[in-house]
């Protein structure tokens, strides 16, 4: 297939799109500065999207969005952090609507960041979210400018995203960097169920997405083995071979530190991977302790 794909320079876009290319599709790229002849320009913004770009193109997969953790919560940055999801996905629309032949598949990312801060309960796809926190409201908003494209006739995949794990860069980076330097920390109580997958993983749930017409709504992109922070940190000092102290960051310092932002090291999602399992996805990487040895290989 020709595929689009938006948001395909981060830390997912870029091993997906060389999965895509090696399985033998034509992969394009959307950005704000083009540099290389597969790569188009778009500006969601602006509503902009390089018309060249969507010639010919069979699947779209939609990964765009401001870094969740990159800055602090300010009121401004919340309104970006909504708006650089769902501009994204309307500017897609305009450009689909416009089109003789639309494409025939969007897969969307979203986050497990919808259910809230759900504590101890399993959490299913067609579970509401717990609360109406900052991240509830990102991803509804994130999901309903998906569905609109739904709506239009494009068969759309939805994949609530846990913690992606990478030595490159996301949570699994920032957990290894001091403890190299002897002091590893969880987070609060170190209770809080991490939902977490391998990049790899990642990478090969919306390559399914893209090829399997039967897939079609929304899907949890977690693995089905979720694990408490505390013992996230200690297997990965321990697979890592470094010895920090592993001591607890005090909630109260990190809502200190961080403000509403907080919410990202601190909530507590057990979230289900039935549904994806049950579909015909299968998880090269289920267990923790195998997911993170793959990365010292």
């Amino acid at each position: 297939m020709t595929i689009l794909l938006a948001g395909g320079t981060g830390l997912v876009g870029t091993p997906l799109a060389e999965m895509l290319a090696l399985r033998g599709h034509h992969v394009r790229i959307l950005t704000r500065s083009p540099k290389a002849d597969n790569q188009f320009r778009w500006n969601p913004a602006e509503g902009y999207l390089d018309p060249a770009a969507l010639e010919g193109v069979e699947a779209v997969i939609n990964l765009a969005g401001a870094g969740i953790a990159d800055k602090r919560w300010t009121p401004a940055r919340k309104r970006e952090l909504i708006d650089s999801r769902v501009e994204s996905n309307q500017t897609l629309l305009k450009a689909f609507s416009g089109m003789a032949k639309k494409p025939h598949t969007f897969v969307s990312a979203s986050a497990i960041g919808y259910y809230g801060n759900s504590g101890e309960k399993e959490m299913h796809e067609a579970d509401r979210p717990v609360d109406q926190s900052f991240m509830v409201q990102c991803c509804e908003a994130w999901e309903n400018s998906a569905l609109n494209i739904a709506a239009a006739g494009v068969r759309t995949a939805i994949l609530r995203i846990g913690v992606v794990l990478s030595p490159k860069g996301g949570a699994l980076k920032e957990f290894i960097k001091p403890m190299r330097f002897g002091l590893g920390a969880y987070f609060g109580n170190g209770s809080a169920w991490y939902s977490w997958i391998h990049l790899e993983d990642m990478c090969r749930a919306l390559v399914w997405a893209v090829e399997n017409n039967q897939v079609e709504g929304v899907y949890n992109a977690v693995a089905p083995n979720p694990v408490r922070n505390r013992l996230l940190a200690q297997k990965t000092a321990n697979i890592f071979g470094l010895t920090p102290i592993v001591v607890p960051a005090p909630e109260f310092a990190l809502r200190l530190a961080l403000g509403e932002m907080s919410a990202v090291v601190l909530n507590s999602n057990k979230v289900s991977a039935a549904k994806i399992k049950a579909a015909g996805f299968t998880f090269k990487f289920p267990e923790i302790e195998g997911a993170l040895r793959s990365f010292k290989a």
